[in-house]
Formats: structure tokens, C-alpha cells, sequence
């Protein structure tokens, strides 16, 4: 592997400490980054945006046995980094405000997991909140939907084990290191995760869970997600946080309304006021997706190959299954009486294959 690539040099910076809004500072001024290995300490001093100790840093540690060390250390941990150079960095993430520019690993994020969804709460979670949360989580997974959250105490934790226990796949966000497992708590997810889906750091080894690096890390949850969900939320919380990421990197944000006498529904009900869906059912979330609409199409097809229907129930559900339709234009296409046709729909939907929305329209459910 060759150190001293634009790779090798973005790793090498991620190593001694230096953010992500820094580092992209460097590349804007130093667009080939293998420059910066033999470039005058003189420049070094004159990069904008860059504090002085950083710099200093910079200029210590051009060595190879430096970069050499950090090499050893990765592939010694079996962690997996992939940088905003590789093919592999997640697409949802490329183009959101101050992009990590290093990802630390373990697991693997799949192409698959594009179609996902943030789950974050309190960390005290209420029997309501852990309720709500495995209820949305394993109608997200009959959907093939990777769940997103920040292997927190509480919801985050909450949601990762439903996802895990229903065999679908999650996506953990650290604000540490790798080599650090926080909250001890969480030992067993930390464990089970990267055999379906995966943990990913933007903060190289050793870096401890300090209070400030979780506000950071929560842009990586909604970056990497079509949605977030905040299941319960203080007036004043990290949750809270995420959403407005979500917010400004132009991604849905729904709320679970919550009793207004409780301190852990505050912060919902109040996104709620400022904008947010209101989310009582997984319908309330794939309404305002596409990704997921189409999903959900997907999904009912296939239950409906695997649900015997008769030629004229698949006829009329064929015409249903390409977009709301009125009875009135099933009669039209299908040569049907308007009676045989009402009596397929009444069957279709006892099968939980369609609804009737308003005005004698259906669609898939």
C-alpha cells in the first residue's frame, strides 16, 4: 500500500487529531495532497483555517515512521478505512456540509443500505419510547430498511438490538475512537453489529467519548439516513441536534408526539410545532419518501406472488399496484361490472394488499 498517496495523506492527517472541517480547509489550498509531505514549513505557517498547534502537529510528524505507524496499527485492528477518495465512501455522506473526510469501520456498509433511517432518542428511555421504537424498527425491517443510530444508551440502543434481533441491518455511529467501547453498556451491539451492518467512527484511535465530539457525530447519523426519527427528546438534547442536520442537509425529520407532561416528549412535541412530521405508524414515514414508496411497492408485490389471488384479483391489483387508481377506471380497463369489481376490492383488502383512500380510490397499503 502506497503511504504516501492523497489517501495515505488523509489518513495520516485524520491520525494526528485534526477535524474534518480542517482538513478540508488543507485541501482546498493544497488540492494534491501528497504536496503537503515536502511542502515548505513556511507554507505550512501561511494555510488559512488552520489554528497554529495543528500546523505544528503537521510539521512534527512528516516522517515516515509516523505514517508508517498508523498503517501498522490499522490492519493490527482489523478495522477498515474508507476515505472520501474510495469508491466505497457512502454516497449519502459525499455531499452533505463538512463531510468526514476519513471513516474508521467495522462491518461493512453495503450499497443496500442506502435505503435507511435514523431512530434516536433520550437516553432515558420511557416504556412508551422503547415501545414505540421497536414497533417502528420491525415495520422498518419488513421493509429491508438499515437502521441508523448512535450506539447510545436508551433509544439508540434500543433500536440497534430490534433491528439486530430481526435480522435486519444497522448502522452505528461512535463519537470516540474504534478501540474504545462506549457506553460499556453497549458491549453486546458493539459485538454484534458488523456481522449486519456495520460500526463507523470519523475519529481515529484513542480519541475518548468527549461531550463535544457527539454533536458531530450526530451529522454522520442524518447524513447517512433518507430520515430521522426522534422518538423522545428533552427540550435540549443531542437528539434534537440530529434533527436539525437532517434539517439542513435536506432530510425528512418526524416526531412521535408524546405526553406534554413529560420532560422526554418536550423536545418532540416542540419539532413537532417547528415543522416536523408527526409520526404515529410506519405510513407516516414512507408517505413522504419516495425511496420508501417504492420500497413498499416492492415489498407488497412480493407478498402479493407469495398470496394466492384469483386472475381477476390479480388483474385488479396489477392496475392498483401502478399508482391510486378510481373503481371507476378499474371498470373501465378491466371490462368488469362495477359489483365484481367492488367485491375484488373487498377482497384485496382483507388481504391487506390495498386501502381506499378518499373518493372510491385505491392503492397499495
Amino acid at each position: 500500500m502506497n503511504r504516501i498517496s492523497n489517501r495515505g495523506i488523509l489518513i495520516w492527517l485524520s491520525s494526528l487529531y485534526i477535524g474534518s472541517r480542517s482538513i478540508g480547509n488543507i485541501m482546498e489550498q493544497v488540492p494534491q495532497l501528497t504536496d503537503l509531505w515536502n511542502l515548505p514549513t513556511k507554507s505550512i505557517y501561511s494555510l488559512k483555517g488552520i489554528n497554529a498547534k495543528t500546523k505544528e502537529r503537521i510539521i512534527a510528524n512528516r516522517r515516515i515512521d509516523k505514517i508508517e505507524e498508523v498503517f501498522n496499527h490499522i490492519e493490527a485492528s482489523n478495522t477498515d478505512v474508507t476515505t472520501i477518495f474510495d469508491r466505497d465512501y457512502p454516497k449519502m455522506l459525499k455531499h452533505i456540509y463538512d463531510s468526514p473526510k476519513v471513516l474508521y469501520r467495522k462491518g461493512q456498509i453495503l450499497e443496500e443500505d442506502s435505503l435507511s433511517i435514523a431512530i434516536v432518542g433520550s437516553r432515558k428511555a420511557t416504556n412508551y419510547g422503547k415501545w414505540a421504537t421497536e414497533r417502528l424498527v420491525n415495520e422498518l425491517v419488513n421493509l429491508d430498511v438499515t437502521i441508523v443510530s448512535g450506539l447510545a444508551t436508551g433509544i439508540d440502543g434500543i433500536a440497534h438490538r430490534k433491528a439486530l434481533k430481526e435480522n435486519g441491518r444497522t448502522i452505528g455511529v461512535l463519537g470516540n475512537g474504534l478501540d474504545i467501547i462506549y457506553p460499556r453498556n453497549n458491549r453486546d451491539i458493539y459485538r454484534d453489529i458488523p456481522g449486519n451492518g456495520a460500526i463507523v467512527t470519523e475519529f481515529c484511535f484513542g480519541v475518548s467519548p468527549l461531550a463535544y465530539n457527539f454533536p458531530q457525530r450526530n451529522r454522520i447519523i442524518s447524513g447517512l439516513s433518507l430520515g430521522v426519527i426522534v422518538v423522545e427528546a428533552k427540550e435540549k438534547s443531542g437528539s434534537l441536534i440530529t434533527a436539525h442536520h437532517a434539517m439542513e442537509q435536506g432530510r425528512e425529520v418526524f416526531a412521535l408526539p408524546g405526553n406534554i407532561n413529560s420532560i422526554f416528549s418536550r423536545g418532540t412535541n416542540k419539532l413537532i410545532g417547528d415543522g416536523a412530521k408527526l409520526v404515529m405508524d410506519i405510513d407516516d414515514v414512507i408517505e413522504e419518501i419516495y425511496d420508501l414508496q417504492m420500497q413498499a411497492a416492492k415489498c407488497k408485490k412480493i407478498d402479493a406472488e407469495n398470496i394466492e389471488l384469483s386472475e381477476p384479483e390479480m388483474q385488479v391489483f396489477k392496475l392498483i399496484e401502478e399508482g391510486p387508481i378510481h373503481c371507476d377506471s378499474i371498470v373501465f380497463n378491466t371490462g368488469m361490472d362495477i359489483s365484481t369489481v367492488y367485491s375484488i376490492l373487498t377482497a384485496l383488502e382483507m388481504k391487506g394488499l390495498i386501502k381506499e383512500l378518499t373518493g372510491n380510490t385505491f392503492t397499495l397499503v
